[in-house]
């Protein structure tokens, strides 16, 4: 008990980064649901502590030492995070759905010397930790009961690597400081008006800003509970809804049109109380991908909420938000978050006026550090201090709507510029569309052709000829699609993002 005691004391009185002292203010609250149990802020301190030392060995300070990590969502996720963040060193956190190729180029990329996994991964992770001779550790593995002074850690350091989804190049890896979260969740938890009494959700995958920031970070930078799923399912987070203790939601599109779908097959009294769990809550949220129309229309007829629509990407956090009090616009993203200047300019790098398309640049504190040892293609990503993210938008009426990224939702045919996902929106309203990917594939007379993977509602016999003279009411001539594909599913990487390089290799092999 008196050894207890005496590390409480020392827990109690280190001066740490301002995400800890957080937690220390509300060390008897729960922090952490998962399928380990439940867990209070002093629990994710003690462990997370206990993890740091451990990852010391008797040194005083990582020194910005990158520590490899996959651990799926949970409890000791968490701790591991806040573990190596204590320690002084650099999180990395690896995706539990990659192959060992996609493993070893980020474990490799990042210069990781430490690699701390659960034993599910074991084998896979041992063996690269083997043949390039690097510390190893189990979650499984004795951590000391005592603590060592831990490393008082400037927030100007280096917090996290987060790796790019990689579907124009190789991934980069998205250098992020403390300050940089302080700045990311400080600007959402006052947009969203997050409380200690909140309690959300996880669903989304921990290698993404998305799920690391948006959902665990403000959460317990507010002192609220997250409560934490190993994985998506539709079922469980149905039965979670209606348990009606939830305040908070945040997905990605293709997780809500799952739980449309969960809920349409759902017999009619069980309907009224899955409506009726996400009526308790006060907001949800959707970004990571655009949100089709039709989802949303659906998902407020479902659940009473018009989801808030938001814009970011790994390099900026968030930067754009349709408002939690006011009138949320369907395929808008609404207006910038608060800590960040947003801009919109031509190819020459002029501003562009309210209703025209431009490139979506920003600037604040809640931008990155730098893409990982890659100081030519940082330089490239920025102009005059702000950040060039390649998306396309139009300013309207001061909310801003996305048009796509440049490189491959922005089709140039016939002289013309098109936006793939306005294309995909009017193609959604087809009765026999349940979902679609529009690209621009090279042709020698047209530049680029209009084509469309479409999956389609059973049963069809929907032809390329009845679907463009059914485009054609409703889409300029030049818009229509000019080839289809039939496919069961489209390619999406782990946050559901459809991979437009992929769809387009899909018209280049038929």
């Amino acid at each position: 008990m008196i050894a207890i005691f005496c590390f409480y004391l020392k827990w109690l009185n280190k001066v740490n980064l301002p995400l800890i002292e957080r937690a220390k203010e509300n060390a008897n609250k729960i922090a952490i649901r998962a399928t380990e149990g439940t867990f209070t802020y002093r629990e994710l301190l003690q462990t997370s502590a206990r993890i740091a030392t451990a990852l010391l060995a008797n040194t005083p300070d990582l020194k910005e030492q990158r520590v490899a990590f996959l651990i799926p969502s949970g409890f000791q996720y968490v701790a591991t995070q806040w573990g190596i963040w204590r320690a002084g060193g650099i999180a990395v956190p690896l995706c539990v759905s990659h192959p060992r190729p996609e493993l070893e180029y980020v474990i490799e990329d990042s210069g990781a010397s430490i690699i701390i996994t659960h034993p599910d991964f074991e084998t896979v992770l041992g063996s690269i930790a083997q043949e390039r001779n690097l510390r190893f550790i189990l979650t499984t593995d004795a951590l000391p009961k005592a603590t060592d002074s831990l490393p008082d850690i400037d927030i100007s350091r280096r917090a996290l690597i987060l790796y790019t989804s990689g579907t124009t190049g190789k991934p980069k890896g998205v250098v992020i400081t403390h300050k940089n979260i302080q700045a990311q969740v400080t600007s959402l938890i006052s947009a969203w008006e997050w409380k200690s009494s909140d309690r959300i959700l996880n669903v989304l995958p921990l290698h993404h800003i998305h799920g690391i920031i948006n959902v665990l970070t403000c959460a317990l930078w507010a002192g609220a509970e997250c409560h934490m799923l190993p994985k998506f399912d539709a079922q469980i987070v149905w039965e979670r809804i209606i348990a009606g203790d939830l305040t908070l939601f945040m997905a990605v599109p293709t997780i809500y049109a799952k739980l449309i779908a969960a809920w349409e097959a759902a017999d009619s009294e069980r309907k009224k109380i899955m409506s009726a769990g996400c009526a308790k809550m006060r907001l949800m949220v959707s970004g990571s991908a655009a949100l089709p129309v039709q989802v949303l229309e659906k998902w407020q007829n479902i659940s009473g909420h018009f989801l808030l629509e938001r814009y970011g990407m790994t390099e900026i956090g968030m930067a754009l938000s349709n408002p939690l009090h006011g009138e949320r616009l369907p395929g808008y993203v609404g207006k910038p978050l608060p800590q960040v200047e947003v801009r919109l300019v031509d190819e020459n790098g002029n501003l562009v006026p309210p209703g025209t398309p431009g490139e979506i640049q920003v600037k604040g504190a809640t931008v990155f550090l730098e893409y990982w040892q890659k100081p030519e293609v940082t330089a490239k990503a920025f102009r005059d201090g702000w950040f060039c993210t390649g998306d396309l938008a139009v300013n309207e009426n001061g909310n801003y709507r996305i048009l796509g990224r440049m490189s491959v939702d922005i089709i140039k045919t016939g002289g013309y510029k098109v936006s793939a996902l306005e294309i995909e929106e009017v193609l959604r309203t087809h009765p026999d569309i349940q979902d679609c990917a529009v690209v621009g594939v090279a042709d020698a007379e047209w530049g680029e052709r209009v084509c469309a993977a479409l999956v389609l509602r059973a049963p069809s016999d929907l032809t390329l000829e009845s679907l463009r003279v059914w485009a054609k009411e409703r889409l300029a001539a030049y818009k229509v699609p000019s080839r289809i594909i039939v496919v069961e599913e489209l390619p999406r990487n782990a946050m559901g993002k459809v991979n437009k390089p992929s769809v387009a290799c899909l018209f280049k092999e038929s």
